[in-house]
């Protein structure tokens, strides 16, 4: 199995992709960044429930995003429903945002939930996240069904769209 992924941001600045479990420090540091944005935006943290469990190769993934070693930005898939997944917890630190790596992080999560073997995939974000809605229209993510504990929030915004097959030579996180 790879163990990390070399890319470039729009600025020619490396970043290396790096799996972790999702309790691993690092992640969790991530997480509560994440979760503080939702304060911030919100007034609370998300409710949604989350097993790390869930993020492990091969039925999920959880992975960090690194700038000149500093932990950048994460995200995430989980299986949901199955035949599919759910992106969650896609961040970009405030220093690092403007330079395409939450592209870099989504082009990513897709492709890896597509070698396992997803054909689609959903998310959910929200109206005070105009940024995120515009990305992900952008990568051609269009309305869906809501779901989960948001499915009747009226800020809510649920997004997905169909995966491509991968290509055969493609690595793999999630062997």
């Amino acid at each position: 199995m790879c163990t990390s992924g070399e890319r470039l941001l729009r600025d020619g600045t490396g970043v290396r992709l790096r799996p972790v479990p999702y309790d691993d420090p690092v992640a969790q540091a991530m997480v509560e960044a994440v979760q503080q944005e939702y304060v911030t935006r919100y007034g609370g943290r998300d409710a949604a429930v989350v097993d790390p469990a869930e993020f492990r190769p091969p039925a999920g993934l959880f992975l960090v995003a690194e700038v000149d070693g500093v932990p950048a930005g994460c995200g995430a898939w989980r299986v949901y429903p199955p035949g599919g997944v759910e992106i969650k917890r896609v961040y970009v630190a405030p220093g690092f945002r403007r330079r395409g790596l939450a592209q870099v992080l989504m082009a990513e999560l897709e492709s890896s939930a597509a070698r396992a073997g997803h054909g689609s995939v959903v998310l959910n974000t929200g109206q005070k996240q105009p940024e995120a809605v515009a990305l992900y229209r952008e990568l051609g993510y269009l309305p869906v069904a809501g779901y989960g504990v948001y499915a009747c929030s009226p800020d809510a915004v649920f997004l997905g769209k169909d995966l491509l097959p991968p290509a055969e030579e493609e690595a793999t996180w999630a062997s």
